[in-house]
């Protein structure tokens, strides 16, 4: 039998935590992948990758003026020599700098194919060729050999290559940046160099120069695709907090097109700009299955007319269309309309950090202060070395007899450096230049040419010295150098902002409660000048919602529904403000409350709740689990969200502003979940969870029992759900409420709340109900008497009509008196409420409201 080594005794092997030595190397891959890969530097815009390519072409002399190279002969020398990666990813980032539609100020001029909007691969880099472009040699790489910036070795210390660029311009704002690190991202839009010139010099005259006149320099991004930006809220928050929306849509005109014979004319909407990153192809596609889905109603034909000279995508509309309604439609259903989710995040002094605008702007200040600084030292240490050296010469000219006799005495050059030196009272390094001097330097006019450029050397050196011990000199030079290149690379906002807002809503105004309205933070809803009128909505079991005036609610009641329908919920409000509708699927849409149709006579049961949705929601055949409106104070509750499989999660209501008629997903479900259960909330509250098993549970609300998530989060494990279990029942409590538990099969009790005992989340929970037989389950669990702390919670909604009713599979509807159900201990049976009939169970328990 082999012996078995003893590694520990000779300490070889050095006893590690594992949870120390995970967090250690995780931390230390992290960093790596945020500095040396994924973000961009704040000086010069640029990732890693991208600085590699610009100063490899630099090297090889690929200037704006010398002939085009290949890129696969660019790509080879920065495997070689800086970045030991994949061909295929070096390529690719080369691509983008060419990209006309990706880059607003290309960084690499290319000779090929590059790519499309339409998203077509570019040719083999063995067939395509690129030089830098004129912005990039100038603005980023003319300074390099003036030890402006700090150079390290590369990955085997055989070259040297630079830590930065010696940008001129902040090109992290004017071409924007993407890239996902571990834990962070960053998504900056590109913009105009001009506006952003300007905002530079007016930081420059005025360090506290207030947001709104800065803002006003710079109004927002200037995408290279074009389109236009709705409203200013999320470009204003992406420049104060460093992450914003921002609504972008494409540009769409109306025209009149000719018809073949015979025929009239149409019309078509013409789209001749998507915005930015759209793949125009995709999205064609996109259109034409909505139209196949009959999703999308009123389109003949669609085609794409796009060619040398610019975008032109034609959408042909049947006879008798509204073009503005499938307008809206495709802004809706489509990418015609999206948000860009701005994240200003870059690496400052090695270290990843969300920046706001002004930020963004001091530190690029900041670092071309810095250059110019060592820019100007080099060339005054240049200087004053020349200079040093052409005094010795003139010098050695105004005693030249002294000097030849000198020279015609020394036995070897070395004496007659000595002796130059000591007797006409110079530095070796003058003596050098002296004895190197060519005999045509004792010309007149060679002595001329000396002395003029001593001259001029002194007086650049007094001007070099001028600039840096003089503050506002060198910033006069960085305005100046700013100016110069804003005339030579600036050009034409391409990006509207907000042009056509006021058009299309008065287009929009006379449509209708048919209309679609889209609305978000970025976007303001564009409103009737009528005023909001007073509006009482109910809401049905079979999914029905009716718009009453307040006067005429009590008159009509639940005349006009069925039998098997009932009133669930009734909401007090007004027709300017907004509905939200949460779907089992775990979105979130809003509804205006004007464009729901007003109860008549002809149509008494109103409006199902879905069709008021998006074609988008309606599609995904969501059932409607909660309607709400938003209380005033938003910071001080919160929304509980409870899953058929016992997933919770409280969400704040923050979450729930500034929608669009998209939706947006607030919780994430797995495949075989759904969302069960809403309730607004607020800290110090108690929760208790009911499963068809009969097991109840009850925690407290609090950050340490049920913190706040996002909206991107699955939430917790709420309860432990037994085998073929799943939640009936989700309600707040507090101290003198009492609940209402009926079973399947039609046994009922009320209870005390606090015959419940406080326990945890994730626990099994207490069995707070026997059943009768085996096969009985809990159907629900709901408020039995709503206490005052509910109705005031609940402001808004009407109270309680003290019956709930009871629905059965058959689609039977029984309404009880909650009072005549027994109030009975928690071991206690229930009593039988109902009879039914054979197979018949009950599947509902809901309040009714009055």
């Amino acid at each position: 039998m082999a012996k078995q080594l003893n590694l520990l005794s000779t300490g070889q092997v050095i006893p590690t935590a594992l949870h120390t030595e995970m967090q250690r190397s995780y931390l230390e891959y992290a960093m790596s992948v945020i500095v040396g890969r994924a973000l961009p530097d704040v000086r010069d815009g640029l990732k890693p990758v991208h600085r590699r390519i610009l100063y490899a072409m630099h090297e090889l002399g690929l200037v704006p003026d010398r002939p085009y190279r290949k890129c696969a002969r660019v790509v080879g020398d920065v495997l070689g020599k800086y970045h030991p990666h994949g061909d295929q990813s070096v390529y690719d980032a080369l691509v983008r700098l060419v990209q006309d539609f990706s880059s607003r100020y290309p960084l690499l001029a290319g000779h090929g194919n590059f790519g499309s909007v339409d998203n077509d691969p570019p040719a083999a880099m063995r067939y395509t060729e690129t030089r830098l472009a004129p912005i990039s040699h100038e603005g980023m790489l003319t300074e390099i050999g003036e030890e402006t910036v700090e150079f390290v070795g590369n990955f085997d210390n055989s070259q040297q290559e630079p830590t930065v660029l010696p940008a001129q311009l902040p090109f992290l704002l004017l071409n924007g940046c993407s890239g996902i690190a571990v834990g962070m991202a960053t998504n900056v839009p590109p913009h105009n160099l001009g506006e952003v010139v300007d905002g530079l010099i007016a930081l420059i005259d005025n360090p506290d120069l207030p947001d709104e006149k800065l803002f006003e320099l710079i109004p927002g991004p200037d995408f290279p695709t074009g389109g236009e930006m709705i409203g200013e809220t999320g470009i204003r928050e992406a420049y104060t907090t460093g992450k914003g929306g921002i609504l972008l849509r494409g540009v769409a005109t109306l025209e009149e097109i000719p018809a073949s014979r015979g025929s009239k004319r149409r019309t078509a909407i013409i789209i001749t700009e998507l915005p930015y990153q759209v793949n125009k192809a995709a999205w064609i596609e996109k259109v034409a299955d909505l139209v196949n889905q009959g999703r999308l109603q009123g389109i003949s034909d669609l085609r794409d007319e796009s060619d040398r000279e610019g975008m032109r995508v034609v959408i042909e509309l049947k006879r008798d269309t509204n073009p503005q309604e499938v307008l809206q439609h495709l802004y809706h259903q489509t990418a015609l309309q999206m948000t860009f989710g701005a994240i200003l995040l870059a690496i400052v002094d090695g270290q990843p950090r969300q920046l706001s605008l002004r930020q963004l702007l001091q530190e690029f200040l900041s670092f071309r202060e810095e250059t110019l600084n060592r820019r100007y030292n080099y060339e005054l240490g240049k200087a004053q070395s020349r200079v040093h050296l052409v005094e010795g010469l003139l010098k050695a000219l105004s005693k030249l007899d002294e000097v030849i006799a000198i020279l015609r005495q020394a036995p070897d050059g070395s004496t007659a450096k000595i002796n130059l030196c000591s007797q006409l009272d110079l530095s070796e390094l003058q003596g050098d230049a002296i004895l190197a001097m060519p005999l045509r330097r004792l010309t007149s006019l060679e002595q001329q040419n000396l002395q003029q450029e001593f001259e001029q050397i002194s007086g650049q050196i007094s001007l070099l010295e001028q600039l840096l011990n003089d503050r506002r000199e060198l910033l006069k030079a960085l305005k100046k150098d700013l100016r110069s290149l804003k005339r030579k690379y600036n050009d034409p906002r391409r990006t509207k902002i907000g042009e056509e807002q006021k058009s299309r809503a008065e287009e929009q105004k006379g449509r209708g409660a048919e209309g679609h309205k889209g609305k978000s933070a970025e976007e303001e809803e564009f409103k009737s000048s009528e005023p909001a009128e007073e509006a009482v909505l109910e809401f049905t079991q079979r999914g029905y919602v009716r718009r009453t005036q307040p006067s005429g609610r009590k008159s009509k009641g639940e005349n006009g529904l069925h039998d098997n329908d009932f009133i669930i919920q009734t909401v007090l409000t007004d027709t300017g403000k907004d509905l939200l509708i949460l779907t089992g699927g775990g979105k979130v849409y809003p509804v205006n409350v004007g464009e729901i149709p007003p109860t008549t006579g002809r149509s008494p049961r109103g409006k199902p709740l879905i069709t008021m949705l998006s074609s988008t929601a309606q599609g995904a055949q969501e059932a409607v689990v909660s309607r709400f409106l938003l209380p005033e104070n938003l910071e001080t509750k919160q929304m509980i969200l409870l899953t058929k499989q016992g997933r919770i999660k409280r969400l704040s209501l923050e979450e729930f502003t500034n929608l669009t008629r998209r939706g947006i997903t607030i919780l994430k479900l797995k495949d075989d979940d759904e969302l069960s259960f809403t309730q607004f909330t607020a800290p110090g509250e108690h929760l208790i969870l009911a499963s068809s098993g009969g097991r109840m549970l009850r925690f407290p609300v609090n950050d340490e029992q049920l913190p706040i998530m996002g909206r991107t989060a699955m939430g917790l494990q709420a309860f432990r759900l037994l085998k073929n279990q799943q939640m009936v029942g989700c309600v707040t409590v507090g101290k003198d409420d009492q609940l209402l538990l009926v079973t399947q099969e039609g046994y009922a009790k009320r209870m005390a709340a606090s015959q419940l005992r406080a326990a945890n989340r994730g626990d099994l929970g207490t069995q707070a109900l026997k059943f009768t037989s085996k096969t009985d389950n809990l159907a629900g669990m709901v408020m039995a008497m709503p206490s005052l702390r509910d109705a005031t919670r609940t402001a808004g909604y009407a109270n309680a009509s003290g019956e709930v009713a009871l629905v059965t599979n058959k689609e039977r509807v029984v309404r009880i008196p909650v009072e005549t159900v027994p109030l009975l201990g928690r071991d206690v049976k229930g009593e039988s409420i109902i009879q039914l009939n054979r197979d018949e169970k009950i599947i509902t328990v809901a309040e009714v409201r009055s």
